[in-house]
């Protein structure tokens, strides 16, 4: 990876971006700087050579790759401290903020500069996250660069940034709907006999193998449940069950819920 990354702002998805990125071996921690108010937090990295450093301004200026991962009420200071620093011919700046808009930031910095919008998940710590990235009027060769950033954190994918809301309910925020529906299926599991460890197991590896048999067959989840559900069998009855209290409805309204507060 030629260019050099800096995490501005190294909090919970700061970090799930530089453990996804260190797992890639094609990266060299030596070119990535990561900051962060107090770092004592932080300082375990240094000797897997990743820099750490409370100065911005510095961070930037020995980067090329400008990640922004700091709260939405901290966004406005950062930008004004580091706009400077930002070379238009050179810097590529990306915000995972939420709710912040590429034409705020840009009218922020005052600069000609290419400006992107991604949201990735805490999956990519494990480099298996979803990031939905928007950018302006940015070149080819900026966009692949953004892209081939974030497919290191799992897959990719662009769209419009009006759907960058939706983009936090269905892909950020929609790693802890999945997580709490483990969680139930663990419950479960330990009711009808199962310790603990043994159901999450289960579970965990049930809910990996769901998720890849609709990413490598490219099929319709409707269509694999009906491979399962045999006439008056058990599957059937429990999906009934579920339904007859709710179970679709209560995640789409979840959904909906967490769009509409993420909209005011």
């Amino acid at each position: 990876m030629k260019n050099r990354v800096a995490i501005i702002g190294c909090g919970n998805i700061g970090l799930s971006l530089l453990q996804g990125l260190m797992k890639n071996s094609e990266i060299e921690a030596a070119k990535i700087t990561v900051t962060r108010r107090n770092t004592e937090e932080l300082e375990y990295l240094k000797q897997s050579g990743v820099n750490v450093t409370t100065d911005n301004k510095k961070a930037v200026k020995d980067s090329d790759l400008v990640v922004i991962a700091v709260k939405p009420y901290n966004i406005v200071g950062i930008l004004e401290e580091i706009k400077d620093q930002l070379d238009p011919g050179k810097h590529i700046l990306i915000s995972v903020t939420a709710g912040v808009s590429i034409k705020e930031i840009q009218d922020q910095l005052k600069i000609k500069l290419p400006v992107f919008r991604a949201m990735p998940n805490i999956s990519a710590s494990v480099a298996k996250s979803v990031s939905c990235i928007s950018h302006g009027d940015a070149l080819k060769n900026e966009i692949d660069a953004v892209r081939n950033l974030f497919n290191y954190l799992g897959t990719s994918m662009i769209i419009d940034e009006e759907l960058m809301q939706s983009a936090t309910i269905l892909g950020a925020c929609g790693v802890a709907y999945v997580l709490r529906f483990i969680r139930a299926m663990i419950q479960g599991g330990i009711q009808i006999g199962f310790d603990a460890k043994t159901a999450s197991e289960i579970v965990n590896q049930t809910v990996k193998g769901a998720a890849e048999l609709l990413i490598q067959r490219q099929t319709h989840p409707e269509s694999e449940i009906d491979k399962v559900t045999t006439p008056k069998g058990c599957t059937i009855v429990g999906l009934n069950e579920m339904e007859h209290n709710g179970f679709s409805s209560s995640l789409i309204k979840g959904i909906v819920a967490s769009y509409e507060k993420i909209e005011k």
